[in-house]
């Protein structure tokens, strides 16, 4: 049988999709028990919260759009732009390793995706992606840091890319930003093609919220505001979404506890003869010698739960880590060295 999203691993500590493994802040959840009935009753008002993150990510509410998460912010702005241009002529660009999200957006939207494969040793393919942009291009996806690499396109490579296509959307989804690298916030007024994606699902613990923001002059961003629905986003999200700005202590305290945790997993994959990324996000990619199956079974079995990228070309042997708390990363080397003892790392 086929279910949305992905297959529950069970109980156990999630480490494969890249949530805030510490959850969200108390005063989310205070929030959201104020809740009245009359509130859950009525569609919400949203000026207050865009008001809010525009005061946040310092922008004029005008440049904002909150969606149900960031992966709706990515098919609106995919079907917002695409669709105004000749379906046999529009053409995506997607550098890999790639987000899903891009080229299912890409194709619900009836263009032809360019996938442009990465540098040497993942890294990110500037030049590929600049030879790869022509009359037809619409939208190009960058994602920094990448997913499920942890590496940041450098500030410079992103102008050039945006200067490179004036005819295209360029979307920078910068979903992990807060952990790690400078933002491309303060470039946006210079350009109008660039949409900016940010959500609260990783760093700030909201992902069973679902609440993206795309970011962006009108130029871009009014296309996809005029194909997203009215009432995207509920009344408990808003809710929590002023909680959790208004925790000013939370997010420094786990991205302090994010980079403990990464520098831990490097150590010890070098300690087992691992190959590791280092990573600007909560994540880190890790190559295991073989075949990972039993290595990823043998996880599991302490309730250890990683992401499996072998299916990608572009990582084989790769499983992606999540490093949030270090006491959850400590559980994680634990488990790694015991798999590694049994003999399961070749």
């Amino acid at each position: 049988m086929k279910i949305q999203g992905y297959p529950n691993p069970g109980a156990g500590l999630r480490l494969h999709l890249n949530e805030n493994t510490g959850g969200c802040s108390p005063r989310v959840l205070e929030a959201i028990q104020r809740l009245s009935t009359a509130d859950i009753a009525s569609y919400p008002d949203y000026t207050e919260v865009v008001l809010a993150c525009a005061r946040h990510f310092g922008v004029d509410p005008e440049w904002l759009l909150l969606t149900n998460g960031l992966d709706e912010g990515i098919l609106m702005a995919a079907v917002g732009h695409i669709s105004r241009a000749r379906l046999h002529d529009a053409e995506t660009i997607v550098p890999l390793p790639a987000f899903d999200p891009y080229p299912n957006s890409s194709a619900a939207a009836g263009a032809t995706i360019v996938r442009v494969p990465p540098a040497a040793d993942l890294a990110f393919p500037t030049d590929g992606v600049l030879a790869a942009i022509t009359p037809r291009t619409k939208m190009i996806f960058l994602n920094t840091p990448n997913n499920p690499t942890g590496r940041l396109i450098p500030l410079a490579d992103l102008r050039r890319i945006a200067e490179a296509a004036p005819q295209a959307v360029v979307l920078i989804d910068e979903a992990y930003i807060e952990f790690g690298g400078e933002s491309f916030l303060p470039e946006l007024p210079r350009y109008p093609n660039v949409l900016l994606g940010r959500t609260f699902s990783k760093a700030y613990g909201l992902a069973g919220m679902r609440v993206g923001v795309v970011i962006g002059q009108a130029q871009a961003l009014d296309p996809v505001r005029a194909v997203t629905p009215p009432f995207t986003l509920n009344a408990v999200a808003i809710a929590a979404i002023h909680a959790a700005l208004q925790d000013t202590e939370f997010l420094p305290r786990y991205a302090a506890q994010v980079r403990e945790s990464r520098e831990r997993l490097y150590e010890a994959c070098r300690r087992l003869g691992l190959q590791c990324w280092e990573s600007a996000a909560n994540y880190v990619l890790v190559r295991v010698p073989g075949d990972p199956a039993p290595f990823v079974a043998a996880l599991a079995a302490r309730r250890i739960h990683v992401r499996d990228r072998t299916k990608d070309a572009i990582t084989p042997g790769c499983l992606r880590i999540t490093t949030g708390l270090p006491e959850h990363t400590t559980a994680a080397i634990e488990a790694l060295e015991s798999a590694a003892a049994q003999g399961t790392v070749r």
